[in-house]
């Protein structure tokens, strides 16, 4: 087991409220906090989302994303409102020195007082396009792999910008979250594949995901995800 020990570079909540398309809500625009916050099952003290269907929750209580997929972002869109801070893609934790090819499934992290297990990786939704004003931005996050993943929280603390985030416990070591990706957001089914996977402890979406691909031998349509309805 080894993963350097990085530091919560910022820590960030938002409010919901409403968003682009008639009906929707989201708390995607988050902003830097600097005080310490609580950290229970559900997530950070007052951060909010816009629709506990599919975002927040206990599996989804917090979202990291790596600071150093900005300069790719950049490279990619050119100079963007959205990329000269954190917060571009939701994210309540900051940091440079972790991205999927590191954090596994399963990986627990000791956040301040809070322990944390990394849950999955993000499935970009509609959203984002809207707020980037780019379309396809929900797919290119995904096809790039720089999606960000999600912590479900197994003991409940409090956490500032500036703690150290630590590798505490890695059971699922061969599980890379790039890994895992190639996996989901894949065309092709691989029976064998999808039968490994499952054995994992997933969470209830992907596994109702994966155990439908297996059964069907077919993915899934990803447009409702990726490009949502003019009325959210």
């Amino acid at each position: 087991m080894s993963l350097p020990a990085v530091s919560l570079d910022a820590l960030l909540t938002g409010k919901a409220v409403p968003f682009t398309r008639p009906g929707s809500r989201s708390a995607i625009a988050k902003q830097a906090r600097q005080a310490s916050l609580a950290v229970t099952t559900l997530g950070l003290e007052n951060d909010e989302q816009g629709d506990l269907r599919v975002h927040g929750g206990i599996e989804k209580a917090i979202h990291h994303y790596p600071r150093e997929h900005y300069a790719d972002w950049a490279t990619e869109l050119g100079e963007h409102r959205l990329l000269g801070r954190p917060g571009a893609f939701g994210e309540n934790f900051s940091t440079t020195g972790w991205t999927e090819a590191d954090i596994c499934l399963g990986d627990r992290i000791r956040a301040g007082t809070a322990l944390l297990e990394v849950s999955q990786g993000r499935m970009p939704c509609w959203k984002l396009n809207d707020r980037f004003e780019v379309a396809q931005m929900a797919l290119r996050v995904q096809e790039s792999g720089r999606t960000g993943w999600y912590y479900r929280v197994l003991e409940e603390g409090a956490v500032a910008a500036g703690a150290i985030l630590e590798l505490v416990e890695r059971p699922h070591a061969e599980w890379s979250l790039k890994r895992l990706s190639t996996v989901l957001f894949n065309k092709r089914v691989d029976a064998d594949v999808l039968r490994e996977c499952l054995e994992l402890p997933l969470p209830p979406n992907w596994r109702r995901t994966l155990s439908r691909r297996l059964e069907n031998g077919a993915v899934e349509d990803w447009s409702p995800r990726l490009e949502g309805s003019p009325t959210a």
